[in-house]
């Protein structure tokens, strides 16, 4: 596995341990994401610390596996404009010179891509006059005007958010999302070359024990629950009406297992997420109340690499994979609440 050692991929080794496999893992540790070996670190597994952009600890980790979890990456929106190369370098560099090593190696497969739904953009809108229809981006002239909704490019009524399927066009609208889908691209070009099996695993908001805080690149429910944690109301942008589908770590560990055990005939993208979309505001307030904080701020903030709504069909990875998201949202807050998180940073790969 590349990537082992950070909040997903460390319950990906767990999952894949407690089923009987041997595991290996190769990790950079980097320092704006560690300040050290994690006290979670699965002591059934190997671990060769290492950056998937050298070569060398690329080869060593791939000798004689016959499966490579991929979930190595610098995740988040970040913090600006300087941090292009960086997600570029780690994300995009660092998934060619694994393709690489497994081509030099005759890699056969499966290969797991972790990747995302931020892939997406917008997710998919209907027009009551036009049927689907793709929004543009909200222009920070709208969004500084409390005007948040997406509106029909055509009409400019309101639109209404459905799920997204795998099929939906690609929309990235940050950097991370645009490497998210050249890491995508590179994987399934190699794929096709080498007929590797590939199945790329599209996580929604993912939460749980483990995740970073205190950093601009965590996901909303860490920044959520540390600002609770020293006693400051979470303060949630727009106006707390975004639709998102939060989905448990756990399940997401999961979701890697059956994608490894999968049919070699099984490929393409799944979205991964719990099936029931909830609102930012919604997550903020429920976190709230496990922890017995103060209420929500409701800021009218905005992000212009944000999006409205984005959450996800779960059918095909239900009907192709098995996979059945088993924690409920209330449970799983309700442990986050008090679950122990990973020291922040000032970046964080996942």
């Amino acid at each position: 596995m590349v990537g082992g050692a950070g909040f997903i991929g460390s319950h990906v080794v767990d999952e894949l341990v407690g089923a009987g496999r041997r595991v290996r893992v190769l990790d950079s540790l980097h320092p704006l994401a560690h300040s050290g070996q994690p006290p979670y670190l699965n002591p059934e597994a190997e671990y060769l610390w290492g950056d998937v952009r050298d070569p060398a600890a690329v080869a060593a980790a791939l000798a004689g596996v016959e499966a490579i979890s991929h979930q190595a990456s610098m995740v988040g929106l970040g913090v600006d404009a300087g941090d292009m190369p960086d997600y570029v370098d780690h994300n995009c560099s660092g998934t060619a010179v694994l393709l690489r090593a497994m081509h030099e190696q005759g890699f056969a497969g499966p290969l797991v891509l972790a990747s995302s739904m931020v892939i997406y953009g917008e997710g998919r809108f209907r027009c009551r006059r036009h049927g689907l229809v793709a929004p543009l981006p909200r222009a920070a002239e709208r969004l500084a005007a409390a005007e948040y909704e997406a509106s029909c490019p055509v009409c400019s009524s309101e639109l209404q958010p459905e799920p997204v399927p795998e099929s939906a066009p690609a929309d990235p609208r940050s950097v991370y999302a645009a490497t998210k889908l050249h890491q995508e691209h590179l994987c399934l070009v190699h794929a096709r070359e080498s007929q590797t099996p590939l199945i790329s695993l599209r996580y929604h908001n993912v939460y749980g024990p483990r995740m970073p805080r205190d950093t601009p690149y965590a996901g909303v429910a860490s920044i959520f629950r540390s600002a609770l944690e020293a006693g400051r109301a979470p303060r949630v942008f727009e106006d707390g009406g975004q639709i998102r589908d939060f989905v448990h770590v756990g399940d997401v560990a999961h979701a890697n297992r059956l994608a490894l055990d999968a049919d070699p005939a099984l490929a393409g993208a799944f979205n991964i997420a719990s099936g029931i979309p909830r609102t930012v505001g919604e997550l903020a307030g429920t976190l709230a109340t496990a922890i017995g904080g103060p209420a929500p701020e409701i800021t009218g903030q905005f992000r212009l690499g944000d999006v409205r709504h984005v959450f996800a069909s779960i059918d095909r990875a239900r009907s192709e994979l098995g996979y059945r998201p088993a924690v409920e949202f209330e449970d799983g807050v309700a442990e986050f609440a008090t679950a122990p998180l990973r020291a922040g940073a000032a970046g964080v790969h996942s």
